[in-house]
């Protein structure tokens, strides 16, 4: 298997070209054979072959051990080729190693990083065994355990709902190792499967669900099942502050992976109103059908140039990445979800067929749910952000300052990822808020820039209103028992990050032929307002006719649809 290979486009590019035109019947590759392993509820096997061949574990460790794991936005572009054919086989075979790996690479031994890494890119496969069903998000209370026995760790206790647990070689399991209560009680350990005595373990039956069916959910049951101390994974208690800096990388990259299930979803939906005749027209003709499709692409747009943004800024601001990793999941999973269910509601019943030419539809909508829940459910991406407001507000909020334009230039180079510089907290720290609050100045005199910048004040002014709000948040108002008033004010912070990240990218790319012309971000904010109601819902016509044109462009020349415009093989 080769590792080294060209930049990221040309990565994701050759990728494509294996995997070739997805909605060609006679591709084995192709979404034909996909659906027929859901149908089995199976993982694609052609699909995890080619994966092989490719190599794709290699995306996921770091250079300095042999990896191409460089760039965040370079993953989740290449994994977007994968998760726009099968969500199931872009979590299945890959995305659930990195999202136990990523606690490796931050926390582990040599040793243990290098084991790892040989598995990897050996072609084998690392589950996260985090979740316990009876606590859910609730990491603080987990009952399994690795407690001190007579020759190490014995391991007792369950862990449920975890991808590839049965069929993974190497567990990254997070387990009390101290009965006392409280933020040191817990610790991530590294377990090699093949190393476990029988009789200390059992396999819990698969867990079947609706969506992602390919995704192998399992459990496990540890009974007094010994464990070498040195299978600890960093420092002894600190397991969950390692879990939440790597859930910073994995928040970030995830949802912004599935935004190609909402590429096939609108290319689908595209793909079957030109081309179905209905009174006497396309069905593409009618205009509520075609502010649909507008305005599902300016949700795309929405979420990946947000996602972009994210990405980056684990490379260039990793201190305050504690805040935007779960703005982004938080952000960008509600308009996916809605984008497929207002494409679901064109295609009709063409939407609920499990065969047939637009048969693809019905899997990528239901495998695109987990966005909102899956590894970390939406409101606790809400509980993480809330507490951090009152400190962002006194120290960011009131000093409006320009920020690192390479967070938002396509072309700009990144230093490299530096796991080691993540925080638990962002301390106060909101470049992109700072930034957004001096956006206003920043923008021309032209026509264009002008209409921006009424958005950008608008916005702005919602973040100072914020900073007010929050000031004056009492203690149990940054909790989970929050009243539902002070969740809104997460929307609202959100909803600023991801208007201030489309107006940063118009304006630091105004070479590229689409992202430097006004309409995309005029839609995306619309969006915006749309979602919190405080504008009206229906684009504009001169909006819907332009990302209509641009659609159909991109469609014709195999395009993707996301902010890359990337080439794509097939429809």
């Amino acid at each position: 298997m080769t590792t080294r290979r060209g930049p990221a486009p040309d990565r994701a590019t050759e990728l494509e070209g294996r995997f070739g035109d997805p909605y060609e019947p006679g591709n084995p590759l192709g979404f034909t054979a996909v659906l027929e392993a859901d149908e089995r509820a199976e993982m694609f096997a052609d699909g995890e072959s080619a994966l092989d061949d490719y190599g794709l574990n290699a995306e996921f460790v770091p250079p300095s051990h042999g990896g191409r794991l460089d760039r965040m936005d370079d993953l989740i572009e290449v994994m977007r080729s994968v998760y726009r054919r099968d969500p199931a086989l872009g979590l299945g075979y890959g995305a659930a190693s990195f999202i136990a790996s990523t606690n490796v690479w931050s926390s582990a031994s040599p040793e243990q990083a290098a084991e790892v890494a040989r598995l990897l890119l050996s072609g084998r496969k690392v589950a996260c065994a985090y979740h316990e069903l009876a606590h859910g998000n609730d990491m603080a209370n987990t009952e399994c355990a690795a407690m001190p026995g007579p020759d190490g760790l014995l391991l007792n206790g369950r862990k449920e709902v975890v991808t590839n647990i049965r069929r993974a070689d190497a567990l990254v399991m997070f387990a009390r190792t101290d009965s006392r209560r409280g933020s040191r009680s817990h610790s991530q350990v590294y377990v090699d499967k093949s190393a476990l005595a029988a009789g200390g373990f059992r396999d819990l039956p698969r867990f079947p669900s609706t969506g992602m069916r390919g995704v192998q959910l399992g459990g496990i049951e540890f009974t007094d099942c010994p464990l070498d101390a040195g299978n600890l994974l960093g420092t002894p208690g600190h397991g969950l502050e390692t879990a939440m800096k790597s859930f910073q990388l994995t928040r970030t990259a995830l949802p912004a992976m599935m935004t190609a299930a909402l590429d096939t979803g609108l290319r689908t939906t595209l793909g079957h109103t030109t081309t179905r005749r209905l009174y006497g027209g396309p069905v593409s003709d009618i205009p509520y059908v075609r502010t649909a499709l507008a305005e599902s692409f300016a949700d795309l747009l929405l979420c990946e140039a947000f996602s972009l943004v994210g990405a980056r800024a684990l490379h260039l601001l990793p201190g305050q990445t504690s805040v935007y990793a779960s703005a982004v999941k938080y952000g960008i999973s509600g308009p996916l979800m809605d984008a497929m269910h207002r494409l679901s509601v064109v295609l009709g019943a063409q939407s609920y067929l499990r065969d047939g030419p637009n048969a693809i539809f019905q899997k990528m909508h239901r495998d695109v749910q987990p966005v909102g829940f899956g590894h970390a459910a939406r409101a606790a991406c809400q509980i993480s952000v809330l507490p951090q407001l009152p400190l962002l507000a006194r120290r960011s909020w009131s000093s409006p300052a320009a920020t690192d334009p390479h967070l938002f230039r396509l072309d700009a180079q990144l230093p490299e990822l530096d796991l080691g510089r993540l925080s638990v907290n962002a301390s106060g720290g909101d470049a992109l808020g700072a930034a957004l609050l001096a956006l206003p100045d920043e923008l021309s005199d032209e026509p264009e820039g002008q209409r921006l910048r009424s958005e950008a004040q608008h916005f702005g002014q919602e973040l100072r209103r914020l900073a007010e709000e929050c000031r004056s948040l009492p203690p149990r108002e940054l909790t989970f028992l929050a009243e539902p008033a002070s969740y809104e004010a997460v929307d609202a912070y959100v909803s600023a990050l991801m208007a201030g990240s489309c107006l940063q990218i118009w304006r630091h790319n105004p070479g590229d032929p689409f992202l430097g012309r006004p309409a995309w971000v005029r839609a995306a904010l619309h969006r915006l307002h749309a979602r919190a109601g405080t504008g009206p819902r229906e684009l504009p016509d001169d909006l819907v006719q332009d990302l209509y044109g641009e659609l159909l462009d991109r469609h014709t020349h195999d395009r993707s649809f996301g902010i890359t415009n990337r080439p794509f093989s097939g429809r």
